[in-house]
């Protein structure tokens, strides 16, 4: 029988990875998958994507952005319910040529939902959205009991001072 030494660089040369190293992560799954074993990834990871999020407010309005580049319009949808913001959409993988060989794919695809629950601050009929540059921008208005008000300070005397508990009045 003879032992032939296993050598990484060997294994992923530069022409087996035309685009860059290979990580830890492709040379385990790759002694996996040599010894027959498939790894079981389960369907919801398979196509999971989920778009970055900030969410920010000032004194006029609560506004949430969202990164969903590659995704038409028409495949988003936004829905304002019983104080909880809903926003779904789905980026699709479009193989037209099926005769391309892939050497990477990094991006992710399929559909997404994600939930905020909105403050009871917000007035829930002043939603806008608006979708630019592959950013989603939701601009939530503040009702008015909720933004700050400004209190003049009056000059002069104060005012009469309340008695102390238990002192009667005359």
């Amino acid at each position: 029988m003879t032992i032939t030494r296993f050598s990484p660089a060997l294994r992923f040369a530069p022409a087996r990875r035309p685009f860059g190293e290979a990580t830890l992560q492709d040379r385990l799954n790759s002694i996996f998958e040599d010894l027959g074993w498939e790894p079981e990834v389960p369907e919801a990871k398979k196509n999971s994507f989920v778009p970055a999020v900030d969410v920010y407010e000032d004194a006029q309005k609560v506004t949430v952005k969202l990164e969903v580049p590659g995704i038409r319009q028409e495949d988003l949808d936004v829905r304002l319910e019983n104080h909880t913001l809903t926003v779904k959409g789905e980026r699709k993988f479009e193989n037209e040529d099926k005769k391309q060989n892939f050497h990477r794919i990094e991006r992710s695809y399929g559909s997404f939902v994600r939930t905020f629950t909105v403050p009871q601050t917000v007035d829930t009929e002043s939603i806008k959205a608006n979708y630019d540059a592959g950013v989603l921008t939701i601009t939530l208005g503040k009702k008015p009991e909720a933004k700050p008000k400004q209190v003049a300070i009056e000059a002069g005397p104060a005012a009469e001072a309340a008695p102390a508990p238990g002192v009667p009045l005359h």
